[in-house]
């Protein structure tokens, strides 16, 4: 018997002004897997995570949480239902300090009992936000605010963080410390569900991943085996 995933998204459709932005898409996320979803900008990678996320609502389909159907839910009960999401450019709170950032994440009900040994635990693994505790967010650089976005999803104790774009406008060296970042959290077994334009690093650290065009699934598979595939060689790398 099939054990029910963590979450599993069946046939949804989204659509903004009589277009269609993800069509009858369908995936699954067992839990402490980490699973990719790749595609090119306008793909409709932010739509899935933005849907998920109770952020929009669809036309049409199912999105199940350990088996209950969360489509109408406010963003809120769904943070609480431990999904976590690091939204595409960040969205800290600019005039807020570092550390008040970090304690709106842990200010879920799920999470309070939790909140110092979790804000210790941010700050052991970006010692750079434990020195910048006390600094308004908005004057951190790209990538510290990267690294409090991150560490602002860990405070709400989740089983799942969902990444958007996260090295989206990162030196290539802070990406690739956002991806061991992403590695790590995956170790500490958090379900991970990582949408990137960075085909690559993705698939190499992806226990599976999904292929996005045009608001639709084309390839699904393990990252390594997605990572050989020929089509995704010669689309997404350039090979």
């Amino acid at each position: 018997m099939a054990k029910e995933p963590l979450l599993a998204v069946e046939g949804l459709n989204v659509g903004y002004a009589g277009s269609a932005a993800l069509n009858d898409v369908s995936l699954a996320v067992q839990a402490e897997e980490l699973i990719c979803v790749i595609g090119a900008n306008g793909a409709g990678k932010t739509s899935l995570i933005r849907t998920i996320a109770g952020i929009v609502c669809p036309t049409r389909g199912r999105i199940a949480w350990r088996g209950r159907d969360i489509v109408g839910m406010s963003p809120w009960e769904i943070c609480e239902l431990g999904i976590a999401q690091v939204a595409e450019g960040r969205e800290v709170f600019p005039n807020l300090s570092v550390e008040d950032n970090l304690l709106i994440g842990g200010s879920l009900k799920r999470a309070r009992g939790r909140r110092d040994a979790n804000l210790r635990r941010v700050y052991e693994l970006f010692p750079r936000l434990d020195e910048r505790r006390r600094q308004s967010a908005g004057t951190l650089s790209g990538g510290e605010q990267q690294m409090l976005a991150i560490g602002r999803a860990m405070m709400s104790e989740p089983e799942m963080i969902m990444f958007d774009e996260p090295s989206i406008g990162l030196s290539p060296a802070l990406t690739t410390v956002m991806f061991d970042v992403v590695k790590k959290l995956h170790s500490h077994r958090i379900t991970i569900l990582l949408v990137e334009q960075n085909v690559a690093s993705s698939l190499a650290i992806g226990d599976r991943g999904y292929v996005l065009e045009n608001g639709s699934i084309v390839l699904e598979g393990t990252g390594a085996g997605l990572l050989s595939n020929q089509d995704v060689r010669r689309a997404y790398l350039g090979l």
